[in-house]
């Protein structure tokens, strides 16, 4: 009778297998099983995300064509973050902040440090890619914002995600476009407001997705429509575009990955590799 070792000499080939050897065949052992609603909730990360390159691309369109003041805008960020600041300690009552010991005066000052640090550098901000042409601004500005979807973290564990990298580049982006605005004080409501977009509104996204997922798709729809009404203004066959693009990452590419997970075929068996699954610590003292 065949047996499965190696350490004695059997009058078989050394590639034959019996019948029994199929008996542990297992299929997609570690398969995950997907819902299409989880799906859909779960890309509302990617399509907030694609709103927010949406919006700060548009603002920097309108201040540069001179339909939007600095001093509006500065406003009506300054309205929006001090809503979305209440908001984020009233989804939990607090109880982030008095985890992580932050206070609101700690808050307070970083806010007026990073806008004093700002508004003195504006007018080297102004001028820092004089000697650059524009047309080379704008190809790093998409490439920036490109690498700041790309390395965003959406919640996935992968290597690729990297939250600093992601940060970095689409400020540097907003620089880039800054620069090329008409005056000084238009460069720092812009970068102020690269930072309130891509840095604090992520944060308030987490908190109400973790906390709060209804109110979370609310207002992942409200801000899609906001930015597509925005974007319709400027060119309608665009509207159409980004509509598409973000009908396909929520409704679309969910579909395609339910029906694809109907195809997965991984076979587990004896012939995998043997893991060890003894602590073998102490052999490291």
């Amino acid at each position: 009778r065949w047996q499965k070792v190696l350490y004695e000499r059997q009058p078989f080939p050394d590639n034959y297998v019996d019948q029994r050897f199929l008996e542990e065949l297992r299929k997609n052992v570690h398969a995950r099983q997907y819902r299409y609603q989880a799906v859909v909730f779960q890309s509302g990360a990617v399509v907030q995300q694609l709103c927010s390159v949406c919006v700060f691309v548009l603002t920097w369109w309108y201040m540069d064509a001179g339909m939007l003041s600095p001093q509006g805008l500065f406003g009506a960020a300054l309205v929006f973050s001090l809503l979305g600041y209440v908001l984020f300690d009233a989804v939990d009552g607090g109880a982030g902040r008095w985890a992580s010991g932050r206070t609101r005066w700690a808050d307070l000052k970083s806010t007026l440090v990073f806008t004093a640090f700002t508004y003195g550098f504006s007018p080297v901000l102004k001028t820092l890619t004089e000697s650059i042409s524009t047309d080379t601004i704008y190809a790093m500005s998409a490439l920036m914002l490109l690498g700041h979807l790309i390395f965003f973290d959406y919640g996935a564990n992968a290597a690729i995600v990297s939250s600093t990298l992601s940060l970095n580049m689409a400020i540097f982006a907003s620089v880039c476009l800054a620069s090329r605005l008409p005056r000084s004080l238009h460069a720092f409501v812009m970068v102020t407001f690269a930072m309130q977009i891509f840095a604090l509104w992520p944060m308030l996204q987490k908190k109400l997705k973790a906390r709060t997922p209804r109110c979370y798709v609310g207002v992942t729809v409200l801000f899609a429509l906001a930015a597509l009404a925005g974007l319709a203004t400027v060119s309608s066959v665009g509207a159409v575009l980004f509509t598409s693009l973000l009908l396909s990452i929520s409704c679309l590419c969910p579909y395609c990955l339910i029906r694809l997970q109907l195809l997965k075929d991984n076979i587990h068996g004896p012939w995998d590799e043997a893991e060890i699954k003894e602590d073998l610590s102490r052999f490291l003292m």
